[in-house]
C-alpha cells in the first residue's frame, strides 16, 4: 500500500466533516470552541496547520449531549458519531467520522472493532472549583485515567517513569477506578459561578489545561480555510495563555511528532484496510 496521497487531501477531508458539525450545531444552538492547535491554525495561518491532520473542539457535557441527541435525530449517512462510552480503550472524547475514509492511528492499527475513518474530535471541558487542592486532585484523576487508557492500548511509555507507572497499573483494580475518576470529574459541571474550565485528560500539565471562564463565555464566528468555525471571543489571549508566543513556528522535528496519521486513504473505507497496514 503506497500512501501517497498529501495530508492537505486528509485536510479537506476533515473540513467537510467540520462543516456538517458546524451547521449542525448552528441549527440546534449547540455551541463549541475551537480550541489547541485548530485555534492556533486559525490564528496564525487562517485555518489548519500546514502539518496538522486533525480538527478539536471543545465542549461542555450539556452542549455534547445536545450535539449527540442532535446528531441521532439527523440519522447521517455520511458521518458516524464513535463515543468513549462504547469504544473500549478511548479517551473521553468523541469523534464524528467519515464513512467510506481510512484514517489509522499507529494505536489502533490492529483494532478491528472500531470505526477508523478521517475525523473531527470533540473534546469534552469540564467544570472545576477555585479551590486549589479540588484542582490539584481532578488533575490526578485525569492523569489516571488517561494512563489507564493508554495501558489498555498498543501504547509505547517514553520513560522511564512511565514504564513503571504502566506497570503498577497491573496491580489495581483499575477499571473500578477509572469509573470512579470519571463520575468525580463530572461532579462540578453544575457549578454556576467560582469556577475555572479544564481539559486534563491529555498530555496537558496542570496549567495548560486550566482556563479561565471568560476564556469560553462567548463564542464568535472564526475564519476558517473558506468558512467561519466557532472560537472564543478571547482567542488570541487563549493561545498565549496556551502556548506563549504561539505565532513562533515549532522545530521541524515538532511538527513531524503532531502528525496522528499512521495510514490513511481519502478515497478508500478503513475496512478494507483494518488489520493489514
Amino acid at each position: 500500500m503506497d500512501q501517497t496521497q498529501s495530508v492537505r487531501q486528509v485536510q479537506n477531508k476533515i473540513l467537510e466533516t467540520m462543516k456538517y458539525v458546524d451547521k449542525l450545531c448552528r441549527e440546534y444552538g449547540i455551541v463549541y470552541y475551537i480550541m489547541g492547535g485548530t485555534a492556533l491554525g486559525a490564528v496564525r495561518h487562517g485555518g489548519f496547520i500546514p502539518w496538522d491532520d486533525d480538527l478539536d473542539i471543545f465542549m461542555t457535557p450539556d452542549q455534547y449531549e445536545k450535539f449527540k441527541a442532535a446528531f441521532e435525530a439527523e440519522e447521517s449517512r455520511q458521518f458516524v458519531l464513535q463515543e468513549w462510552r462504547t469504544t473500549p480503550d478511548h479517551l473521553e472524547y468523541a469523534k464524528v467520522r467519515m464513512n467510506g475514509t481510512t484514517f489509522i492511528e499507529e494505536v489502533f492499527k490492529d483494532r478491528c472493532d472500531m470505526h477508523h475513518g478521517i475525523y473531527v474530535d470533540i473534546m469534552i471541558l469540564h467544570k472545576v472549583p477555585e479551590n486549589k487542592l479540588i484542582q490539584r486532585f481532578v488533575y490526578l484523576e485525569s492523569k489516571f485515567v488517561t494512563l489507564y487508557a493508554l495501558s489498555q492500548r498498543n501504547w509505547k511509555p517514553k520513560t522511564k517513569g512511565q514504564a513503571l507507572a504502566l506497570k503498577s497499573l497491573k496491580l489495581l483494580p483499575c477499571k473500578w477506578m477509572a469509573k470512579t475518576a470519571y463520575r468525580h470529574i463530572y461532579r462540578y459541571d453544575d457549578r454556576k459561578d467560582q469556577f475555572k474550565y479544564c481539559y486534563w485528560i491529555t498530555p496537558a500539565k496542570f496549567r495548560s489545561g486550566l482556563f479561565d471562564k471568560t476564556f469560553f463565555e462567548k463564542p464568535v464566528d472564526i475564519p476558517f480555510e473558506d468558512t467561519v468555525l466557532l472560537g472564543s471571543e478571547r482567542i488570541k489571549e487563549y493561545l498565549t495563555y496556551r502556548y506563549g508566543d504561539y505565532m513562533k513556528l515549532p522545530s521541524a522535528e515538532a511538527q513531524k511528532a503532531a502528525v496522528h496519521a499512521y495510514f490513511f486513504d481519502t478515497e478508500k473505507d478503513y475496512s478494507e484496510y483494518v488489520g493489514k497496514v
